[in-house]
């Protein structure tokens, strides 16, 4: 617990000081506004104003940008400025954060144009995204807008629909890009405008995936996407939460908790089996496990382990990657989440100008990519989750100080 937290400290101070000079960069994703979100995670879990005052400052530069930016969607453009900019006035009391947060939701909406925003039609770059960030945002009407399309663009598949997210023929079936994203989407908007025929929907693309499924009965394990795409550069299966099993299980939990149907929370422990017996965090060959990030890499990965541990309310305490493996087994998830956190730990970087995580890519020589700040691939998204960890094992409050758009509350 006090190492996680030591590490996030250190990880906050540079991402403070590496952020001046990235402004550019105002995305979710990559840039600021992710950094933003994990200030406010520090200032509520240290209850220091650095970080306050910091998010602050970079709410102002998020608020400059929203009349330059062009693209509309979650993690590139500006639902993902206004999402970041609503959380600062909801933690900070940030009127000129909720105002400009207004304009980027106005900004969106105008450049609808009956269908979409772009080429990207699933949850990073497009409608499924755009929707939950504005279901985050208290914009109901833009987010059933947002969904509204996917009823009518639905293609039947032998286990239910799915949709061309991209123009080309692949059909991606994880949260990133693919089926689930899309389902999470029409599932969040559904329940929370009580529209039974999003909720239907959401279910018939799920259905999609979990027919694909190659894992069962113990695991589950469904290919990143069919035709494959781009096969010399993407591995036919992920593990994280972007195209894997431990993003998955995020979206049958959330059907879970829609429906009210125990099949979901069974596949959520089948993608959990199929995680702590894929290897990972261990660098098993070149190209797996690269990435200690929220979306790719491990970070993504303890934020599930988290989640378990939260709702089936294990004990905590083990760190031997053989033991907590066989503690996990068991029923205690929160044993893998010490070996990621342990993990992280001997990956980081530490010295006078604070901690960060770099990531590797084993055809590029150097293989070790300079590391960023953001919440996809850099010290952003590891904080939030280092934090989170740090809390739900030490008997703190396990709930994020921002929840996420497509990441369920813990019950």
């Amino acid at each position: 617990m006090e190492a996680a937290e030591s590490l996030a400290a250190g990880a906050l101070d540079w991402m403070i000081r590496s952020a001046r000079g990235t402004e550019a960069d105002h995305t979710l994703y990559s840039g600021g506004a992710g950094v933003v979100l994990a200030l406010l995670e520090g200032q509520r879990h240290f209850r220091d104003d650095r970080y306050g005052d910091a998010a602050l400052r970079g709410a102002a530069a998020l608020a400059a940008s929203v009349d330059d930016q062009d693209d509309c969607s979650l993690y590139f453009g500006l639902t993902g400025t206004a999402f970041a900019l609503r959380a600062v006035h909801r933690l900070l009391g940030d009127e000129a954060a909720d105002r400009a947060a207004d304009r980027a939701l106005e900004r969106v909406r105008a450049r609808f144009d009956g269908q979409r925003w772009g080429p990207m039609f699933e949850l990073l770059g497009g409608n499924a995204g755009i929707a939950l960030g504005a279901l985050n945002a208290g914009d109901l009407e833009l987010a059933v807008l947002a969904v509204r399309p996917y009823l009518d663009t639905a293609d039947p598949t032998a286990g239910g629909v799915n949709w061309a997210v991209r123009p080309s023929p692949p059909r991606s079936h994880h949260m990133a890009h693919g089926t689930l994203g899309i389902a999470y989407a029409l599932a969040a908007v559904g329940s929370a405008a009580g529209r039974a025929d999003l909720i239907e929907m959401a279910l018939a693309g799920a259905a999609d995936v979990v027919s694909r499924d190659e894992a069962r009965p113990a695991g589950f394990l469904v290919p990143h996407s069919d035709p494959p795409h781009r096969p010399e550069l993407i591995e036919r299966y992920s593990y994280g939460w972007c195209n894997g099993p431990a993003g998955d299980a995020q979206a049958f939990r959330l059907l879970g908790a829609v429906t009210g149907d125990a099949a979901w929370a069974a596949r959520a422990d089948r993608c959990w089996h199929t995680v702590i017996h894929s290897g990972l965090p261990r660098r098993v060959r070149p190209g797996f496990w690269d990435n200690n990030g929220r979306c790719c890499g491990t970070a993504g990965v303890l934020a599930l382990a988290c989640d378990r541990h939260v709702e089936l309310g294990q004990p905590s305490g083990f760190t031997d990657e053989l033991a907590s493996r066989a503690t996990v087994e068991r029923g205690q998830p929160s044993g893998f989440a010490g070996v990621l956190v342990d993990d992280l730990a001997a990956r980081a970087t530490v010295d006078a100008d604070g901690v960060r995580w770099s990531n590797h890519e084993h055809r590029a020589t150097p293989s070790a990519l300079e590391p960023h700040v953001g919440w996809a691939m850099g010290n952003a998204g590891i904080v939030r989750e280092l934090l989170r960890f740090s809390r739900a094992t030490g008997g703190g409050d396990p709930a994020y100080a921002v929840p996420w758009p497509d990441q369920p509350p813990t019950v």
